[in-house]
């Protein structure tokens, strides 16, 4: 039963994803979603009790997925550089592929520093990211410093590829691993 209810939730998640992607965390009420759902809002308050509750689990569900898209993007490799070729390769990708729901941890974070509901999961992701750098950094502080680096660099990419102005995979490897060295 719990199997059941979990894979439910995650179908409903990824009705969430799609409409977030059409509305934007603004404008994506549980109206929405549930028309993305084809679930009724007494269905779908059945398994989320608010909005805020069911966009965690969405930015959960995907940045465990985006971290885990990183790790296996190096798994098997053994020299510093194929390693740092290959994790700067998949984040250029991700950035290019992935850039609405990128957009949506950035909305996430931001909303974290006006409402406190979002501070532990803001927090438990931000460790996993600061943990996916760990091929380049031994201390926490220097993963913490790289982490920095990367997302800022993750984030202005974003805003490019969400504009008018995106950079080709190539040119945002290159920045990524810049910054890796």
């Amino acid at each position: 039963m719990i199997y059941k209810r979990e894979s439910r939730k995650r179908e409903i998640a990824q009705s969430a994803i799609n409409a977030l992607r059409l509305y934007g965390y603004v404008r994506t009420t549980l109206r929405n979603i549930a028309a993305q759902s084809d679930m009724s809002m007494g269905s779908l308050h059945y398994y989320f009790e608010d909005n805020d509750e069911l966009l965690i689990y969405c930015v959960q569900q995907y940045k465990s997925a985006f971290v885990e898209t990183i790790i296996a993007a190096v798994q098997g490799l053994s020299t510093r550089k194929d390693i740092r070729t290959a994790f700067c390769h998949a984040m250029a990708e991700t950035n290019a592929g992935e850039a609405e729901l990128h957009r949506l941890w950035y909305d996430i974070r931001n909303q974290a520093m006006f409402d406190n509901t979002f501070v532990p999961v803001v927090g438990s992701i931000e460790d996993q990211l600061i943990e996916m750098v760990s091929p380049f950094a031994d201390t926490r502080a220097q993963k913490e410093l790289l982490y920095l680096r990367l997302d800022g660099a993750f984030r202005y990419l974003l805003q490019l590829q969400l504009t008018d102005n995106p950079r080709s995979l190539a040119e945002m490897t290159s920045v990524f691993e810049a910054i890796a060295e």
